[in-house]
């Protein structure tokens, strides 16, 4: 079963930062071939992939999200994060981490409530 706890949402202005957190077990966010992702989902919107890093470094980000957000990990904390910089209204949304498999298997966290005012 897939555990990954979500952090770090809040209230934020436009053009203001935030660093979402995402912890997990060792084995899924350190694991071999683990890809970590970052979705989101706004109110009347289907969830969207905001951007993934693989257990080697590899990222990829939305076009929406590029040059503005940045995701790392800490393996030593068990911890992937996404840098949020220069945030506009559109950007909120509740935000999730999940692997591939709790995508396909419908197992997600509680998330975490990103808003952003004009």
């Amino acid at each position: 079963q897939v555990q990954l706890v979500e952090s770090g949402g809040g209230l934020v202005q436009a053009g203001g930062s935030l660093r979402l957190s995402c912890v997990g077990n060792a084995n899924i966010i350190t694991g071999n071939a683990n890809v970590i992702i970052w979705y989101r989902q706004a109110p009347g919107k289907q969830r969207e992939r905001v951007s993934s890093i693989t257990s080697g470094g590899t990222t990829n980000y939305a076009s929406s999200v590029e040059d503005r957000f940045i995701i790392s990990r800490d393996n030593a904390k068990r911890t992937v994060y996404l840098q949020m910089s220069s945030l506009k209204p559109e950007d909120t949304a509740v935000y999730y981490c999940n692997t591939p498999y709790g995508e396909g298997s419908g197992t997600w966290g509680q998330g975490t409530q990103v808003i952003v005012s004009s």
